[in-house]
């Protein structure tokens, strides 16, 4: 699953916000920060405002700040407003699937059960666990952890073939 880029600078925006709710900010102080187009930031910050999540001070001194608490903005809802789809293979789209496994394939079922999964994390979160898990200001660089995955043999054996 992948994210559109969409919706990755709808989640830059608001943890910008919600990391700067002492003051009011621009669309220029979100798209230096990020290093992303202002011209695209301005309409996802447009849609985040017919959605309230952000409030748009006109005038000399105005700005973008948060629309609701951070505990009030789901990170499931967001998402799924600014995704045009969840359709993770061609047979999750009725107008395009043309494949010919469709009647007997049990893939879907999978897919569709990992996509329902995957939300429900989603729906889990607020914009204020997504600021606590952060812990620092924006615009300090990320700290990377790596995940040891744990292989089974059989899968270790064909990895080490594989390469």
């Amino acid at each position: 699953m992948r994210l559109t880029t969409y919706t990755d600078y709808a989640l830059r925006t608001l943890m910008y916000l919600a990391a700067n709710r002492d003051r009011l900010v621009t669309i220029q102080d979100i798209a230096d920060a990020h290093k992303i187009a202002k011209n695209h930031l301005t309409k996802v910050v447009h849609q985040l405002g017919l959605l309230g999540v952000v409030q748009s001070l006109r005038g000399r001194n105005g700005g973008l700040k948060l629309g609701k608490e951070p505990a009030q903005i789901n990170i499931g809802a967001l998402v799924r407003s600014t995704e045009p789809d969840f359709f993770m293979a061609e047979c999750f789209d009725p107008g395009k699937n043309h494949c010919i496994l469709s009647p007997s394939c049990a893939l879907k079922g999978v897919l569709y059960n990992a996509t329902a999964a995957y939300l429900a994390v989603l729906d889990g979160m607020t914009l204020e666990n997504l600021m606590k898990k952060g812990g620092s200001r924006i615009g300090a660089p990320p700290s990377a952890k790596i995940i040891a995955v744990k292989l089974r043999p059989a899968a270790r054996k064909k990895a080490r073939a594989s390469s």
